[in-house]
Order: C-alpha cells, then sequence, then structure tokens
C-alpha cells in the first residue's frame, strides 16, 4: 500500500466533528490515516482511537499518524466492536465517532486483494485476511438461488438470475479462482447497449465484496456501538458511498430520533422508547465539483451527521401520540 489515499469529504468531517469541547474520537475505519490526521491536527489535545479491520491500512496509518505519539491508539478490528475497543482502553465514552465505509485506492489498486475486476488477482476480496470467507468460497460453494439473492440483493443486479445460473454452470467445468475470468463472463452475460467494457461487472464485484465481509451487517452493529459509546452531544459521522450502505444508515439515524415507536393504530403511547440521535444533517452532504474533479472515487460519497441527546424522554408514557 501506498499513501496517495485522499480522505473522501474530509472539510466536511472536521467542521462537523472538530469541535473544541472535543477529547475523545473514534475512527472506526481509519484507512491510511487522512481523516485522522487531520482531526489530530485541529484539536492538539484530542485522542484518538482508530480501528480497522485491514492489517496493511493500519501499518499505513500507523506511519502516518505517528508523529501524534501517545495521543493515537490503533486496533486491528471491525468497528462492530468499537464499544469493547473504547472500554479495553478504560474509556467511558467518548465524544465523536467517525465511519468511513468506503475501500481506499490502495486496496482497489493492489491486484492481489482481488478487489477490482480491472485487474488480474484471486478472487479474495477479504478486508481482515485472517477471515475464512473469500469470493471464491461463496462462488464454488454458494447455491444458485443464494446466488442470485446476493447479486440482486447487494448488487442491485437486473439479471441477478442470469449471473447466478452463469456462475453455476462455470464452476462445474473447473472452480473460480481469479477476478479476471469472473469480469469476462460477467461482460458476456451482462453486456448492455452503452455499457464500457468491464464496467458491467462493478455491480456483481461489489455484491461478493459485502458478503465475503459482511458489509451492511457489520455497519448495523457498528452504528449501535457508535451510540451507545458517545456522550451526550458527541457526534457520529458516517461517509457511505452505495444506496443501501446510505439508506442504512438514514433509517438507523431517523428511527433513533423517534421518542415513540408505538403502532399507529395506538391512540396513546405506551413504548418505553427514548430518542438518541438528533440529525445534524437534512440531507447527505455531498463532494463538491472541485473535490470530485481531483478525487473522481469521491464522487458516490455521502455523509450524515447525528448528535448523540442526553436519552431522557420528550413524553410521558401514556400521553396521545
Amino acid at each position: 500500500m501506498s499513501g496517495g489515499h485522499e480522505p473522501v469529504l474530509l472539510t466536511e468531517v472536521v467542521e462537523h466533528l472538530a469541535a473544541p469541547t472535543v477529547r475523545r474520537i473514534v475512527d472506526g475505519t481509519v484507512g491510511l490515516g487522512g481523516h485522522a490526521a487531520a482531526l489530530l491536527q485541529r484539536l492538539p489535545t484530542v485522542e484518538l482511537l482508530g480501528l480497522d479491520r485491514d492489517a496493511d491500512a493500519l501499518a499505513v496509518a500507523t506511519v502516518a499518524l505517528q508523529g501524534y505519539g501517545a495521543r493515537v491508539h490503533l486496533r486491528q478490528c471491525p468497528f462492530s466492536t468499537l464499544a469493547e475497543a473504547v472500554h479495553d482502553l478504560g474509556w467511558a465514552t467518548v465524544d465523536a465517532v467517525l465511519l468511513d465505509i468506503g475501500m481506499s485506492s490502495p486496496q482497489i489498486d493492489t491486484a492481489a486483494r482481488g478487489f477490482s475486476f480491472r485487474r488480474e488477482g484471486p478472487l479474495d476480496m477479504r478486508m481482515d485476511r485472517r477471515d475464512r470467507t473469500t469470493a471464491a468460497v461463496i462462488l464454488n460453494t454458494w447455491s444458485e438461488a443464494e446466488l442470485a439473492r446476493l447479486f440482486r440483493e447487494y448488487g442491485e443486479e437486473p439479471k441477478a438470475r442470469a449471473v447466478a445460473r452463469a456462475v453455476v454452470a462455470r464452476r462445474e467445468e473447473r472452480p473460480w479462482s481469479h477476478t479476471v475470468e469472473l469480469a469476462e463472463l460477467l461482460e458476456q452475460v451482462l453486456s448492455r447497449p452503452g455499457a464500457r467494457g468491464l464496467q458491467v461487472a462493478s455491480r456483481c464485484f461489489q455484491a461478493l465484496r459485502m458478503a465475503v465481509n459482511d458489509e451492511l451487517g457489520e455497519l448495523e452493529r457498528g452504528l449501535q456501538a457508535a451510540v451507545e459509546v458517545l456522550a451526550p452531544g458527541g457526534r457520529l459521522a458516517v461517509i457511505t458511498f452505495h444506496s443501501l450502505e446510505d439508506r442504512l444508515v438514514k433509517q438507523f439515524i431517523r428511527q433513533e430520533a423517534l421518542d415513540c415507536v408505538c403502532p399507529p393504530s395506538c391512540p396513546v403511547c405506551i413504548c418505553t422508547k427514548a430518542a438518541r440521535l438528533q440529525p445534524l444533517t437534512r440531507k447527505s452532504l455531498t463532494a463538491g465539483a472541485a473535490e470530485v474533479e481531483r478525487n473522481p472515487r469521491a464522487a458516490p460519497a455521502r455523509l450524515r451527521v447525528a448528535e448523540r441527546l442526553v436519552g431522557q424522554r420528550t413524553r410521558a408514557a401514556g400521553s396521545p401520540r
């Protein structure tokens, strides 16, 4: 890995998280350390806990952030376990949590990681290479119905059933092992008018990557963990890169902002739910034209920010809805 990766929406992240009162920050996807370095530089007394599943990225972050000394604590673990990581450090709460759900340029560009359909490499796609499930395992062992559901739900691929059928037929001849052979099959099955070469493979590669790393499950658990450790007034910032992730984050914040979840047929509130978050961004924030021109991979990025409430109900049980 190299340090050529530019963190997306950096100005917006720092603007929303770098309050003078912030003392402890969790960067749940520290990556190559870009967001972390900017926050540490802006807030000279802050301590930062950086987490990442990818050992290669963590090695780069270690070098990039070494100048901040004891203010930085790095751990190799998924952000779904950030509450445990926070408590293991002896912290009760934190003042900000950042989750950047995107991939770094070195991850995409390193052929041996198997993330890119443009580069010949093993069908791996693991963020944490200690995990056992690879893209090849999924392609070689999942049933046709399971593969079709994967490509339809995670890749939003209209021809998911045709892709699954072709994948299963091909593996009966020889097992799947490399990226380019899969990309070539996808180009044959999914060739569309106006499509640019192997770009038709991107949806299915995305779906496989998400399944290998349980990305939506990780995001759901990570959001819950983040709210648990945020101090009142603390902020949660989440950067996503496609609609499934952004929808999940939007719905989570909306649900956590509700003080009542009783069914519509119930005339009075009987639940015990308390709102825990207040959204600070009415709509998701996106990269400006200058950033996209400088870094085209920032184009699909979406940032949502919410603030942790005290947690007291604003209505009493039994009150009108």
